[in-house]
């Protein structure tokens, strides 16, 4: 039986690569004594010029010589860097290579040649290695191709380069070697849609081996796979995405070369793993990463380098410090739009991000100050996190966020800052301030944010006097305050007045008076719950001009009796929690939208309340007097009335006339009162036939909650 003998040869002036823009690679098939010369040349090229090659297409490779390459790789790696591995042998035997078509060698040449090379010095060992498997994986492809059919000559091949070829008709026949003996569908995976392969959540700990190179998208999550190997992904060229989040990859078990042969992948997802290095090299293709929840601690310039069609980074829940990641992490990924990087160990922003981004999260890192100019290049930036961390104003100047343009929300809540910053950008719509030490509003500082839309600014240290009394002007967009758990004395001066909605709850605020509230005629929502309030101290008018209010808390204050002059226009109301005993004549007159009022847990008495209070409230739905001193059902309740809490009171019997008048009730709630089983009149319930729920509490009529229809589940 004869043997032939195949090597690669490499051609090409190796130092005159680097002044080129765009190098390529021609590579012969060459005889068995030119084995030498082939070894070096491609070993050396990686070791001494700063290109790196693309890997050549491994799918039409038969699975049982993909192990042998595997071996080698092996060899290679345990070589120390930039010395040519010893005793390698790049040829490969050839038994019976029978006749071929010239015409396919001509293809061949061709195909190979048109690969581009993209430039990895840093890592010359990994190069090596990535080179002899791409060396071994093209005598391995003209074996396939060719059948072992002896190379032109030299002045032949030049000649052509020139000529027309077929690579269409190429691709076809490694395509067909690919699939001839794959399986459609893994046994344990399931393979409903065509090209799509479901192996989620199936307790796997190995790879699938029989998959279809025909899938697009491999789906391999919530599993215990601790191994990818480059011969489990070599015949999937046309995987797009690839799904293995929750599984046990460490980064020893995740070969880079694997994802280089990809070259259709666009979404990978790695999240939920126990990798500490990022892959070295992914595949130009990419549009999505998700590398989160794993404990990473460096990426490398190809990890995200290169990539024009990434989109979108996931890195947040890793262990990135600022010295393991490179100076351009994305260079030539100018389509980058979404970075998320939060809960590392970050103490600087990372530097030359691209000018695409849309959304930046950085927050729950160590960042202290941000540089000058580190946001300069960020004129598409919409959304930007830094809440957690450790910035002060001193960290930061007035031109820290100055060139954001486009900048429309910013978050820098739960930080050290004192003073609300200036320089802020004039698109901002959200400014996120709370959980600071911010005890100051100067005059100008919000002077630039014309079109902010929601300022938040609670859990901080601000009194009303060190509110400047124009701080608000001219924010004519400005509808949401929230400035709940400060130490304002008083309704701050100057606010907006087309604020709807004003949180300052949780404040030390005593005294509301007749004009603090009158410029917020567009108010809708106003808390002023758990302040210092006493009805003295508030002013009779002082939400008469609220025209458009729909809730009004004042719980939690020191009020007496329910405040007159309330607005019409109510929806809500609750003043729980005070020390009501009254509710003066007139005081809910004329509130025919009111839907809900919470009067619990103060000192009322049915004789303190004015006679018709109820009936006057035609919308009623939901009426809450638990915690009170009635001692029986009030007889004037609305015929609107769906849910009735009389809880902790003093009640001691339910009359049959006691729901008469509110035929719609939903709910009754009677919890902890002195009722006993005889008290409660069976006929007071009967005409009540949407009631669901009625709770009497413990050692009552009814111990639970009580829902027509419902039947005592019988028991054996």
């Amino acid at each position: 039986m004869s043997r032939s003998h195949m090597s690669l040869k490499a051609v090409g002036d190796v130092e005159g690569w680097r002044e080129k823009s765009s190098p390529s690679l021609r590579v012969y098939l060459a005889t068995w004594e030119e084995q030498t010369m082939a070894r070096n040349a491609v070993v050396n090229l990686l070791m001494s010029s700063e290109l790196r090659p693309r890997p050549v297409y491994l799918s039409v490779l038969r699975s049982h010589l993909l192990f042998s390459m595997a071996e080698v790789v092996s060899a290679v790696s345990k070589h120390p860097r930039r010395q040519t591995p010893a005793r390698l042998n790049l040829s490969v035997e050839l038994e019976d290579p029978g006749v071929g078509s010239r015409g396919k060698v001509v293809d061949l040449y061709r195909l190979i040649a048109q690969q581009p090379w993209i430039c990895n010095h840093r890592d010359m060992l990994g190069g090596a290695k990535r080179s002899v498997l791409r060396a071994l994986s093209v005598l391995l492809l003209a074996w396939v191709f060719v059948g072992g059919q002896a190379p032109l000559a030299e002045e032949e091949m030049e000649e052509v380069w020139e000529e027309e070829v077929w690579e269409e008709e190429v691709e076809k026949e490694a395509v067909a070697v690919a699939t001839a003996s794959t399986v459609v569908c893994p046994p344990e995976c399931s393979c409903k849609v065509d090209g799509v392969v479901d192996c989620a959540g199936v307790d796997l700990t190995l790879f699938p081996e029989e998959i279809s190179v025909d899938t697009r998208q491999l789906s391999l999550q919530n599993n215990q796979i601790e191994e990818v190997t480059v011969d489990h992904l070599s015949r999937l060229h046309r995987l797009e995405t690839l799904n293995l989040q929750n599984n046990w990859l460490t980064t020893q078990g995740l070969e880079d070369e694997g994802f280089e042969v990809l070259e259709q992948l666009a979404y990978l997802y790695l999240a939920n793993n126990r990798l500490t290095l990022a892959p070295r090299h992914l595949p130009r293709s990419l549009v999505s990463a998700d590398f989160a929840a794993n404990q990473l601690t460096k990426i490398y310039p190809y990890t995200f380098g290169e990539k024009p069609s990434l989109k979108s980074v996931y890195l947040h829940n890793n262990k990135l410090s600022d010295a393991g990641l490179p100076d351009h992490m994305f260079n030539g990924s100018s389509s980058l739009e979404i970075l998320i990087m939060s809960s590392n160990f970050l103490h600087l922003v990372p530097s030359n991000l691209p000018s695409s981004l849309h959304r930046l999260h950085l927050k729950s890192n160590k960042l202290e100050k941000i540089p000058p100019g580190a946001f300069d290049n960020l004129s598409n930036l919409r959304e930007l996190y830094l809440q957690n961390n450790l910035l002060s104003n001193e960290g930061m100047d007035n031109l820290t966020f100055s060139q954001l343009s486009s900048l429309e929300c910013l978050d820098l809540s739960n930080n050290n800052l004192s003073v609300v910053p200036s320089g802020l950008p004039r698109n901002l719509v959200l400014l996120h301030l709370e959980k600071n030490a911010i005890r100051e509003i100067p005059k100008d500082a919000l002077a630039s944010v014309k079109n902010l839309e929601y300022l938040l600014l609670h859990n901080n240290r601000l009194r009303s006097r060190s509110i400047h009394p124009t701080a608000f002007q001219g924010l004519k967009k400005l509808h949401t305050i929230h400035m709940y758990n400060n130490l304002l004395e008083r309704v701050p001066r100057g606010l907006p007045r087309r604020a709807k909605t004003l949180m300052i709850l949780h404040n030390a605020i005593s005294e509301i008076g007749r004009n603090d509230l009158v410029a917020l005629y567009t108010l809708t929502e106003l808390n002023l719950s758990y302040n210092r309030l006493t009805s003295s101290r508030l002013h009779r008018d002082a939400f008469r001009k609220l025209r458009t209010l729909e809730t009004l808390d004042l719980s939690g204050n020191l009020l007496q009796a329910v405040p007159l002059g309330l607005p019409r226009s109510l929806l809500t109301l609750r003043v729980k929690d005070n020390r009501l005993n009254s509710i003066p004549d007139g005081a809910l007159a004329g509130m025919d939208n009111l839907k809900e009022i919470n009067l619990s847990n103060n000192q009322l008495k049915l004789n303190s309340i004015y006679q018709g209070a109820w009936m006057e409230l035609g919308s009623l739905t939901t009426l809450d007097l638990s915690g009170n001193q009635l001692s029986h059902v009030p007889s004037d309740l609305p015929e609107s009335l769906e849910y009735l809490h009389l809880a902790s009171n003093r009640i001691s019997s339910v009359p049959p006339s006691a729901f008469q008048g509110t035929p719609n009730l939903k709910g009754i709630f009677l919890r902890s009162n002195r009722l006993s089983v005889d008290s409660v009149s069976e006929s007071s319930l009967a005409f009540l036939t949407q009631l669901q729920e009625l709770d009497l509490g413990p050692g009552s009529a009814d111990s639970s909650p009580f829902r027509p229809g419902e039947e005592e589940e019988e028991t054996f």
